[in-house]
């Protein structure tokens, strides 16, 4: 499938794309049991999974990357095989994802990866990354609540959308709350769809009331 990454400039060497082929095969054989993804069609899974983790993976600068959500391993995992330089921790509250995400890191020998269950914003991992990632876990103004705790003051948020301009709208308050500002916004065509990573750097510490818990940031967002 390394034609797939080529068609949208992304180069990998042979050892990266057999992580992939690897990635794939334990990705489908864990989805009959967990239902992780909706595509199964092996193209469609590196288009709309692997590269589209892959689509802003220039534009980001930093040495420690969390991805909240990270679900069936995306971006997260794509990155760290793509970025052997990045330091990347995998965040997942459902029990039985997480431990998918264990098996996947330990099954293609990824040393740079670790991945974890508990909701830490208010602990250890507050303010400690130069990258946070989202891929579709919530609204613009839900997700900055989720993730800017987490990002250290000059370190960015990295929401990875469709076309997202009225939830960048009404994140404004949200980002102005929690010392975030938009600063640039990646537009790419993935298969005739168009995709945007929004890049929220962090440009003042978060008020340590958030992110509030019980459900707040979905209920009532900022």
């Amino acid at each position: 499938m390394k034609e797939i990454f080529a068609r949208y400039g992304i180069s990998l060497s042979e050892e990266k794309q057999a992580l992939f082929e690897r990635f794939y095969t334990f990705l489908m054989q864990e989805n009959e049991k967990y239902n992780l993804t909706a595509v199964t069609e092996e193209s469609k899974v590196y288009e709309k999974h692997f590269v589209d983790s892959l689509l802003c993976v220039d534009k980001l600068c930093g040495k420690t990357l969390l991805d909240v959500g990270s679900g069936c391993g995306m971006p997260g995992i794509p990155l760290a095989i793509a970025r052997e330089d990045l330091s990347v921790t995998l965040l997942e509250a459902t029990g039985k994802k997480c431990s998918f995400l264990q098996n996947a890191v330990s099954l293609l020998g990824l040393k740079n990866v670790n991945a974890r269950a508990e909701d830490a914003a208010k602990g250890a991992m507050r303010e400690k990354f130069d990258i946070v990632t989202a891929r579709g876990v919530a609204r613009m103004n839900t997700l900055a609540e989720y993730c800017l705790p987490f990002v250290k003051t000059g370190g960015f948020f990295v929401a990875f959308k469709a076309k997202a301009e009225e939830e960048l709208k009404e994140a404004q308050n949200a980002f102005s709350v929690l010392g975030g500002k938009t600063e640039f916004i990646v537009n790419k065509n993935l298969g005739g769809a168009e995709r945007q990573m929004i890049f929220v750097k962090k440009i003042a510490l978060t008020p340590a009331k958030y992110p509030r818990g019980n459900g707040k940031e979905r209920k009532c967002p900022l």
